[in-house]
Protein backbone atom coordinates (compact mmCIF):
# COMPACT_ATOMS: atom_id res chain seq x y z
CA UNK A 1 0.00 0.00 0.00
CA UNK A 2 1.40 3.20 -0.73
CA UNK A 3 1.68 5.82 1.75
CA UNK A 4 0.55 9.22 1.13
CA UNK A 5 3.01 12.33 3.10
CA UNK A 6 0.08 15.04 3.15
CA UNK A 7 2.31 17.86 4.63
CA UNK A 8 4.89 18.90 2.20
CA UNK A 9 5.66 22.15 3.59
CA UNK A 10 8.82 22.41 5.76
CA UNK A 11 8.44 23.40 9.23
CA UNK A 12 11.60 25.60 10.35
CA UNK A 13 13.15 26.22 13.99
CA UNK A 14 16.05 28.17 12.86
CA UNK A 15 16.88 27.33 8.76
CA UNK A 16 15.63 28.23 5.53
CA UNK A 17 14.58 24.86 3.22
CA UNK A 18 14.38 25.11 -0.33
CA UNK A 19 13.51 22.49 -3.44
CA UNK A 20 12.78 19.15 -5.39
CA UNK A 21 14.58 15.90 -6.37
CA UNK A 22 16.49 15.59 -9.44
CA UNK A 23 17.85 12.79 -11.49
CA UNK A 24 21.41 12.41 -10.54
CA UNK A 25 22.98 11.89 -13.83
CA UNK A 26 21.99 15.81 -14.32
CA UNK A 27 23.65 18.93 -12.91
CA UNK A 28 22.11 20.42 -10.38
CA UNK A 29 22.40 23.91 -11.67
CA UNK A 30 20.02 23.71 -14.58
CA UNK A 31 17.27 22.79 -12.44
CA UNK A 32 17.99 26.07 -10.19
CA UNK A 33 18.46 27.87 -13.62
CA UNK A 34 15.46 26.73 -15.26
CA UNK A 35 13.95 27.66 -11.21
CA UNK A 36 14.65 31.37 -11.90
CA UNK A 37 12.09 31.08 -14.94
CA UNK A 38 8.83 30.60 -12.74
CA UNK A 39 8.96 33.91 -11.41
CA UNK A 40 5.19 33.56 -10.09
CA UNK A 41 6.47 30.61 -8.21
CA UNK A 42 6.77 32.59 -4.58
CA UNK A 43 7.97 31.56 -1.21
CA UNK A 44 4.65 31.09 1.56
CA UNK A 45 6.20 31.58 4.99
CA UNK A 46 4.40 31.94 8.44
CA UNK A 47 3.43 30.78 11.84
CA UNK A 48 1.70 26.69 12.07
CA UNK A 49 -0.87 26.06 15.28
CA UNK A 50 -0.89 22.41 14.45
CA UNK A 51 -2.11 20.53 16.57
CA UNK A 52 1.34 18.14 15.81
CA UNK A 53 3.59 20.22 18.06
CA UNK A 54 3.29 21.58 21.24
CA UNK A 55 3.84 25.25 20.03
CA UNK A 56 3.08 27.62 17.46
CA UNK A 57 6.47 27.39 15.06
CA UNK A 58 7.16 28.90 11.53
CA UNK A 59 7.30 27.11 7.98
CA UNK A 60 7.67 27.46 4.89
CA UNK A 61 6.00 26.34 1.58
CA UNK A 62 5.31 27.59 -2.11
CA UNK A 63 2.57 29.45 -3.71
CA UNK A 64 1.92 30.60 -7.29
CA UNK A 65 0.75 34.39 -7.77
CA UNK A 66 -2.00 34.42 -10.43
CA UNK A 67 -3.54 37.90 -10.21
CA UNK A 68 -2.37 41.16 -9.08
CA UNK A 69 -3.56 40.31 -5.49
CA UNK A 70 -3.99 36.87 -5.45
CA UNK A 71 -2.05 33.80 -4.93
CA UNK A 72 -2.94 29.83 -5.07
CA UNK A 73 -1.31 27.52 -2.68
CA UNK A 74 -2.34 23.97 -1.13
CA UNK A 75 -5.29 24.33 1.47
CA UNK A 76 -2.87 21.71 3.57
CA UNK A 77 0.20 24.53 3.85
CA UNK A 78 -2.62 27.11 5.18
CA UNK A 79 -5.45 25.12 7.28
CA UNK A 80 -3.44 26.19 10.23
CA UNK A 81 -1.05 29.01 9.85
CA UNK A 82 -1.33 33.12 10.75
CA UNK A 83 0.65 35.86 10.29
CA UNK A 84 1.84 34.97 6.68
CA UNK A 85 3.77 36.48 3.62
CA UNK A 86 4.31 35.59 0.51
CA UNK A 87 7.76 36.55 -0.29
CA UNK A 88 8.91 37.82 -3.96
CA UNK A 89 12.32 38.60 -4.33
CA UNK A 90 13.31 40.58 -1.54
CA UNK A 91 9.71 42.03 -0.84
CA UNK A 92 7.55 40.47 1.45
CA UNK A 93 3.32 40.77 0.84
CA UNK A 94 0.87 40.23 3.56
CA UNK A 95 -1.34 37.61 3.40
CA UNK A 96 -4.55 39.64 4.59
CA UNK A 97 -7.35 36.88 3.75
CA UNK A 98 -7.35 32.86 3.22
CA UNK A 99 -9.86 31.13 1.46
CA UNK A 100 -9.84 26.99 1.49
CA UNK A 101 -11.82 24.96 -0.25
CA UNK A 102 -15.55 24.21 1.36
CA UNK A 103 -14.60 20.53 0.57
CA UNK A 104 -10.86 20.40 2.18
CA UNK A 105 -10.75 18.00 4.88
CA UNK A 106 -7.15 17.49 6.35
CA UNK A 107 -7.74 14.01 6.85
CA UNK A 108 -7.99 12.35 4.17
CA UNK A 109 -4.55 13.35 2.08
CA UNK A 110 -4.78 15.12 -1.33
CA UNK A 111 -8.88 15.97 -1.47
CA UNK A 112 -9.56 19.54 -2.70
CA UNK A 113 -6.02 20.43 -1.13
CA UNK A 114 -6.44 23.97 -2.66
CA UNK A 115 -6.43 27.32 -1.31
CA UNK A 116 -6.42 31.18 -2.45
CA UNK A 117 -4.74 33.78 -0.53
CA UNK A 118 -5.02 37.57 -0.82
CA UNK A 119 -2.70 40.94 -0.53
CA UNK A 120 -4.28 43.89 -0.46
CA UNK A 121 -0.66 45.49 -1.79
CA UNK A 122 -0.40 44.34 -5.69
CA UNK A 123 2.32 41.56 -6.68
CA UNK A 124 2.97 44.30 -9.83
CA UNK A 125 3.72 41.50 -12.15
CA UNK A 126 3.73 42.28 -15.32
CA UNK A 127 1.78 38.95 -16.32
CA UNK A 128 -0.03 36.17 -14.57
CA UNK A 129 -0.42 32.40 -15.92
CA UNK A 130 -3.13 31.09 -17.90
CA UNK A 131 -5.14 28.49 -16.14
CA UNK A 132 -5.25 24.87 -17.71
CA UNK A 133 -8.70 24.25 -19.03
CA UNK A 134 -8.68 20.81 -20.78
CA UNK A 135 -8.97 17.61 -19.11
CA UNK A 136 -6.42 16.05 -21.66
CA UNK A 137 -3.51 16.14 -18.69
CA UNK A 138 -2.91 12.63 -18.39
CA UNK A 139 0.00 11.92 -20.77
CA UNK A 140 1.34 15.57 -21.36
CA UNK A 141 5.13 16.77 -19.98
CA UNK A 142 4.26 18.82 -17.46
CA UNK A 143 7.15 21.38 -15.38
CA UNK A 144 6.46 22.10 -11.96
CA UNK A 145 8.32 24.06 -9.44
CA UNK A 146 8.93 25.29 -5.53
CA UNK A 147 10.63 26.02 -2.64
CA UNK A 148 11.42 22.44 -1.00
CA UNK A 149 13.92 20.36 0.20
CA UNK A 150 16.23 18.44 -2.37
CA UNK A 151 18.29 15.80 -3.11
CA UNK A 152 18.82 13.04 -6.20
CA UNK A 153 16.16 10.26 -6.89
CA UNK A 154 18.97 7.85 -5.48
CA UNK A 155 19.26 9.25 -2.23
CA UNK A 156 16.12 11.27 -1.62
CA UNK A 157 15.31 14.60 -0.64
CA UNK A 158 17.70 15.48 1.81
CA UNK A 159 19.36 18.80 2.12
CA UNK A 160 18.41 22.65 2.19
CA UNK A 161 20.00 26.15 0.31
CA UNK A 162 18.05 29.11 -0.38
CA UNK A 163 17.71 28.16 -3.98
CA UNK A 164 14.42 27.73 -6.45
CA UNK A 165 14.33 24.86 -8.84
CA UNK A 166 12.12 23.51 -11.48
CA UNK A 167 11.93 20.40 -13.46
CA UNK A 168 10.43 18.26 -16.21
CA UNK A 169 7.93 15.17 -15.87
CA UNK A 170 4.93 13.52 -17.17
CA UNK A 171 1.69 13.03 -15.77
CA UNK A 172 1.29 9.22 -15.66
CA UNK A 173 -2.46 9.43 -14.56
CA UNK A 174 -5.35 11.19 -12.87
CA UNK A 175 -6.59 10.00 -9.68
CA UNK A 176 -9.43 11.21 -7.56
CA UNK A 177 -8.12 15.06 -7.77
CA UNK A 178 -4.87 14.70 -8.39
CA UNK A 179 -2.69 14.26 -11.76
CA UNK A 180 0.11 12.09 -10.65
CA UNK A 181 3.64 11.53 -11.44
CA UNK A 182 6.38 9.40 -10.99
CA UNK A 183 10.24 8.81 -11.54
CA UNK A 184 10.36 5.42 -12.99
CA UNK A 185 8.22 5.69 -16.48
CA UNK A 186 9.11 7.68 -19.08
CA UNK A 187 12.05 10.10 -19.00
CA UNK A 188 12.17 13.86 -19.59
CA UNK A 189 15.53 15.95 -19.58
CA UNK A 190 15.20 17.26 -16.23
CA UNK A 191 13.54 15.14 -14.38
CA UNK A 192 12.03 16.13 -11.21
CA UNK A 193 9.87 14.91 -8.34
CA UNK A 194 8.40 17.55 -5.73
CA UNK A 195 9.62 16.97 -2.11
CA UNK A 196 9.10 18.40 1.38
CA UNK A 197 8.36 22.26 1.19
CA UNK A 198 7.08 22.42 -2.32
CA UNK A 199 3.79 22.04 -1.39
CA UNK A 200 1.63 25.16 -2.71
CA UNK A 201 4.17 24.77 -5.68
CA UNK A 202 2.47 24.79 -9.81
CA UNK A 203 2.46 22.30 -12.48
CA UNK A 204 2.71 23.58 -15.67
CA UNK A 205 1.26 22.33 -19.12
CA UNK A 206 2.42 24.55 -22.03
CA UNK A 207 3.04 27.62 -19.53
CA UNK A 208 -0.42 27.18 -18.07
CA UNK A 209 -0.87 25.98 -14.20
CA UNK A 210 -2.36 23.03 -14.78
CA UNK A 211 -1.52 21.93 -10.85
CA UNK A 212 -0.87 22.48 -7.66
CA UNK A 213 1.94 20.42 -5.48
CA UNK A 214 0.29 18.80 -2.98
CA UNK A 215 1.81 15.12 -1.65
CA UNK A 216 3.67 12.04 -1.91
CA UNK A 217 2.85 8.59 -2.03
CA UNK A 218 5.75 5.77 -1.57
CA UNK A 219 5.45 2.13 -0.96
CA UNK A 220 8.95 1.66 1.19
CA UNK A 221 7.54 4.03 4.26
CA UNK A 222 9.73 7.19 3.52
CA UNK A 223 8.07 9.49 0.95
CA UNK A 224 11.60 11.29 0.39
CA UNK A 225 11.05 11.72 -3.32
CA UNK A 226 13.47 8.67 -4.41
CA UNK A 227 12.91 6.44 -6.66
CA UNK A 228 9.89 4.62 -7.17
CA UNK A 229 7.81 7.32 -5.11
CA UNK A 230 5.03 9.27 -6.96
CA UNK A 231 4.11 12.55 -6.61
CA UNK A 232 0.22 14.38 -6.50
CA UNK A 233 -0.92 17.70 -7.69
CA UNK A 234 -4.48 19.16 -7.68
CA UNK A 235 -6.11 19.34 -10.71
CA UNK A 236 -6.64 23.07 -11.25
CA UNK A 237 -9.32 22.31 -14.42
CA UNK A 238 -11.46 21.06 -11.63
CA UNK A 239 -11.45 24.36 -9.43
CA UNK A 240 -11.90 27.09 -12.31
CA UNK A 241 -14.79 28.22 -11.24
CA UNK A 242 -14.62 28.40 -7.68
CA UNK A 243 -11.48 30.34 -8.41
CA UNK A 244 -13.23 32.50 -10.58
CA UNK A 245 -16.15 33.33 -8.56
CA UNK A 246 -13.87 34.11 -5.07
CA UNK A 247 -11.81 36.36 -7.07
CA UNK A 248 -14.82 38.35 -8.46
CA UNK A 249 -16.11 38.96 -5.48
CA UNK A 250 -13.12 40.93 -4.01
Amino acid sequence: MRIALASLMVVLATSFSYSGTIDPSVPDSKYVEYGKKFVHVAKLKGICNCKKREREHEFHASAVIISPHWAVTAAHVVSTADDMVIVVGDKEYKVDKIIIHKDFEEEKVGHNDIALCHSEEDFGMDFYPEMYKGNDEAGKVVAMCGYGVTGTFSAGASRSDELKRAGSNIVERTERNCLVCNNTGRKTELEFMIASGDSGGGLFIDGKLAGINSFVMTNDGKPNSDYGDECAHTRISLYLDWMKDIMEED
